[in-house]
């Protein structure tokens, strides 16, 4: 939420392309969560390479929601007169996104390290989603630098877009929990 921390990030062009490479720093942690999903809600899903599937479908899903509202965002940021500020927008969160899977880490491991955990873990999973969504209302209001008002309306429209997006297609692909 530090103006000066957003102000060091490379907005050019490249910088705006390789922020991008934070969906490659984000891989272990969100691995990780999708090994601990396959493992918890869908036991049928089997073992090892059986497993590859369903590991696939849920990376198409999170990169789903991570890519698709930026996409979305880049029509809408012109006529929101946010257009400014777009490039600046997309590398915050780009790699806010890699810092914050990272976060994400200690539900994940619970739910596969400790047999009957999942009330747990979605506890801790539950805080860490509040937590996220805070510091990334802060990381979006710094990175729009167009008041509260306007971060939160972005913020709101982003998390939205990208929930619905991962429920949606976890839902047409059968990786809803039981």
């Amino acid at each position: 939420g530090r103006k000066d921390g957003v102000e060091m990030l490379d907005i050019s062009a490249d910088g705006f392309w390789n922020s991008f490479f934070a969906i490659v720093v984000a891989l272990p942690p969100l691995l990780l969560s999708w090994v601990a999903f396959t493992s918890t809600y869908l036991p049928d899903s089997g073992a090892g390479a059986a497993r590859l599937p369903a590991l696939l479908l849920l990376a198409f899903v999170d990169l789903s929601g991570w890519v698709v509202p930026l996409i979305l965002f880049a029509a809408a940021a012109k006529p929101a007169g946010i257009s400014d500020r777009f490039a600046t927008y997309v590398v915050a969160t780009n790699w806010g996104s890699a810092v914050t899977s990272w976060i994400a880490i200690p539900p994940a491991l619970i739910r596969l390290l400790v047999p009957g955990s999942e009330k747990l873990s979605a506890n801790i999973g539950l805080i860490v989603f509040l937590v996220t969504l805070a510091l990334f209302w802060r990381l979006t209001n710094v990175a729009l630098d167009k008041g509260p008002l306007i971060a939160t309306a972005v913020f709101a429209a982003m998390a939205t877009l990208s929930i619905t997006i991962m429920v949606t297609l976890q839902s047409y692909f059968g990786l809803v929990p039981a």
